[in-house]
C-alpha cells in the first residue's frame, strides 16, 4: 500500500516541477512587440534585398535549418541568433544611406534588448547538441560569403527570423501588440 502511495507522491512531485519549470520558461520568452520589429525591417527590406547579389543562396534556411527546432531548442536557437545578429551581423553591415542606418540602429536595439530579456533566464535556457548544429550551421552559412555580403544577406531575410520567433515565443509577443 506505501508503494503506490510513495510512486503517485512522486509522479505528483514531478508533474508540480515540470509546471513550474514551463511556466518560468515562459517568463523568459521575448516579451516586446514584435509588430513594431517587423514594421520598422519592411521600411528597409527592399533597399537591404536590392544590394543581395547572391539571390540563389540564403544563409538562414526555414526550410532546413529554422524549421526543424524543437521546442526543448527554442530558447537556445533564439538567443544564439539574437548574439549573431547583434554580434556579427548588424556590425558587420556597412550603410551609408542615414535613414536606412537609423532603422538598421533601431532594429539592434530591439534585439539587445531581447538578447537582455533572455540573458535574464540563463539556468532555463539550456543548450542541447541540436540547437547547437542549428546554430553552426547559420554561421557556416554566413561564414561561407565575404563579410560584406553575409550582412546584407543575414538583413535581408532578417524577416524568416522575426517570423520564426513570433511564430515560436506567440504567447508573449502576441500580448503585448
Amino acid at each position: 500500500m506505501k508503494a503506490p502511495c510513495i510512486s503517485l507522491c512522486l509522479l505528483g512531485a514531478g508533474l508540480f516541477l515540470c509546471s513550474v519549470h514551463a511556466r518560468g520558461l515562459r517568463r523568459c520568452l521575448i516579451s516586446m512587440n514584435l509588430h513594431r520589429v517587423e514594421e520598422s525591417f519592411r521600411g528597409i527590406k527592399t533597399a537591404i534585398q536590392a544590394k543581395d547579389t547572391f539571390q540563389n543562396v540564403t544563409i538562414l534556411s526555414p526550410s532546413e535549418t529554422l524549421h526543424g527546432i524543437k521546442p526543448l531548442d527554442v530558447c537556445c536557437v533564439t538567443k544564439n541568433l539574437l548574439a549573431f545578429y547583434v554580434d556579427r551581423v548588424f556590425k558587420d553591415h556597412q550603410e551609408l544611406n542615414p535613414q536606412i542606418m537609423r532603422k538598421i540602429s533601431s532594429l539592434a536595439n530591439s534585439f539587445l534588448y531581447m538578447q537582455k530579456t533572455l540573458q535574464q533566464c540563463q539556468n532555463l535556457c539550456h543548450c542541447r547538441q541540436e540547437a547547437t548544429n542549428a546554430t553552426r550551421i547559420i554561421h557556416d552559412n554566413y561564414d561561407q560569403l565575404e563579410v560584406r555580403s553575409a550582412a546584407v544577406k543575414s538583413l535581408g531575410e532578417l524577416d524568416v527570423f522575426l517570423a520564426w520567433i513570433d511564430k515560436h515565443h506567440r504567447g508573449t509577443s502576441a500580448a503585448s501588440r
